[in-house]
């Protein structure tokens, strides 16, 4: 069942959040699991890293929804895609501002609330969690290899818990934010930002041409 995959999918997450950095979890935040780690932004998690990450999910999937269309399954998972991201992303920000969480960049304190910060939760785990879902949902069942885009999450998740970018709890919450977000926009009939482009970008380039 699709709301099963979802609870397991979390909880991956947030084995793999928990697993990346201190041996003990013992710690604050609303989890009991937020610590400052060991700074490391070398390797696969450098911050240049992450950010091309996101940035080239971002652009693919916007180009893809752009050329597809919104007329057969693959372009109406891309147009999800973007309902998803754009979507999350504002609820993303709103939260940031409501809850005002320092980084742990700026303090060893995971229980510094409601000052100005903005690191609850993670804009980018959110991003790449809502980017990911729609076609985990769309494809996964029939090409079970699809599954492993959520590796992608999970990667920038303790990338972004390692660079000290956020806490655990941040990035959890992200996860949760992106991929519930794209759960429920997918019984749409119609993605929503498809329904209020012009014809020729609901056909999509290749189709056009």
């Amino acid at each position: 069942m699709p709301s099963l995959r979802l609870a397991l999918r979390v909880v991956t997450l947030s084995l793999l959040a928990m697993s990346s950095a201190a041996p003990a979890w013992a710690g604050g935040g609303p989890l009991g699991i937020d610590t400052q780690v060991a700074y490391d932004n070398g390797g696969i998690w450098k911050r240049s890293k992450q950010n091309f990450l996101v940035n080239g999910l971002i652009g693919g999937v916007l180009l893809g929804a752009l050329a597809e269309g919104g007329e057969d399954r693959l372009g109406r998972t891309f147009w999800q895609g973007v309902d998803a991201g754009i979507l999350s992303g504002a609820a993303e920000i709103g939260l940031k501002y409501v809850f005002g969480r320092e980084r742990p960049s700026q303090t060893n304190d995971p229980n510094r609330w409601f000052t100005h910060g903005q690191s609850f939760p993670s804009g980018e785990v959110t991003t790449v969690s809502s980017l990911v879902t729609p076609f985990v949902l769309e494809y996964g069942r029939d090409h079970p290899a699809v599954y492993a885009l959520e590796l992608l999450p999970a990667y920038d998740a303790i990338a972004r818990v390692k660079t000290r970018g956020h806490w655990r709890s941040d990035v959890i919450a992200g996860f949760a934010l992106g991929t519930g977000t794209a759960y429920l926009l997918r019984r749409r009939t119609t993605p929503f930002f498809l329904s209020l482009m012009p014809r020729g970008v609901q056909v999509g380039v290749i189709k056009r041409f």
